[in-house]
């Protein structure tokens, strides 16, 4: 398993000549016999690069993202969307894509000033992406959610969208609002969505999610009173589920997943797993 240990913004000779190297094209990232493909000179073959960014130290080497202007097929080398690599690599991994996945995506939609409509560049000094006329600076933004198990008893509360896989179904989310706290923000989603209430809102964990740049703060709620009723065009169904009959639920990793763990932990009186990364 590989060790993200820090984010960094600037880059220096040593990151544009060494270190690991990840590589991208539109939506995927190229890996070669099943493994993430980081070697440098490997980013020079599969051709020019649009750009590339900084994204921190991996296992104490620097580490960039390239993005390269054409997806070249080779024996051995596939390309993967972020998605379909959870659950296949490791924590770390997964974080690690994640992080240049939104970076790549904040850098490729603020090339030009909001303010002035002015070329934009890459700050050296900071992750900051700077106007050439007007001198406004764009950072990359997060947007809060509340992600939420609500339970009652030894029943938990799924739901599913009309974009999940047959069978599949997890807890609630949604973003928070201008205006809102996060407990503000919670209670007003799982009404819109399930037509319930809650109380006892307990706050455990956060985790960064990269689809596309959120970070969500994962609660338990009690279910308190009300009538499971979907929200059209949001929520496909949903359903009280007893802890010992659970539907195909998000993998491990997810904190969707953790959520669920820690309840279950918490009735068997064990104690709470780790927070995933």
């Amino acid at each position: 398993m590989h060790r993200f240990t820090r984010f960094t913004a600037s880059l220096t000779a040593e990151t544009q000549d060494g270190g690991w190297v990840l590589i991208r094209h539109e939506q995927s990232f190229a890996m070669y016999q099943g493994n993430l493909l980081h070697d440098p000179d490997m980013a020079r073959y599969l051709g020019d690069a649009d750009y590339q960014l900084t994204l921190g130290l991996v296992d104490d080497q620097p580490c960039r993202l390239v993005r390269v202007r054409e997806q070249i097929d080779l024996p051995g080398l596939s390309w993967h969307g972020l998605r379909s690599l959870l659950g296949q690599v490791d924590d770390v991994t997964f974080r690690l894509l994640g992080v240049a996945q939104q970076l790549d995506i904040w850098h490729d939609t603020h090339r030009f000033c909001g303010r002035c409509g002015q070329p934009t560049q890459v700050r050296a000094d900071e992750r900051a992406m700077e106007c050439s006329g007007c001198g406004n600076r764009q950072y990359p933004k997060l947007a809060p959610c509340i992600i939420v198990l609500v339970t009652r008893g030894e029943e938990v509360l799924l739901a599913r969208s009309a974009n999940f896989r047959a069978g599949f179904f997890s807890t609630l989310a949604g973003f928070i609002e201008p205006g809102e706290s996060a407990e503000e923000a919670l209670r007003r989603e799982v009404m819109e969505e399930v037509g319930v209430t809650v109380d006892h809102i307990e706050y455990l964990g956060s985790q960064n999610w990269p689809f596309p740049n959120s970070l969500m703060l994962g609660f338990h709620a009690t279910y308190t009173g009300g009538e499971i009723v979907p929200q059209p065009g949001e929520i496909e169904e949903a359903h009280w589920w007893n802890i010992h009959q659970l539907p195909a639920i998000p993998p491990p990793g997810t904190i969707s997943r953790w959520l669920i763990d820690c309840y279950l932990a918490r009735l068997a009186g064990q104690p709470q797993p780790p927070v995933p990364a």
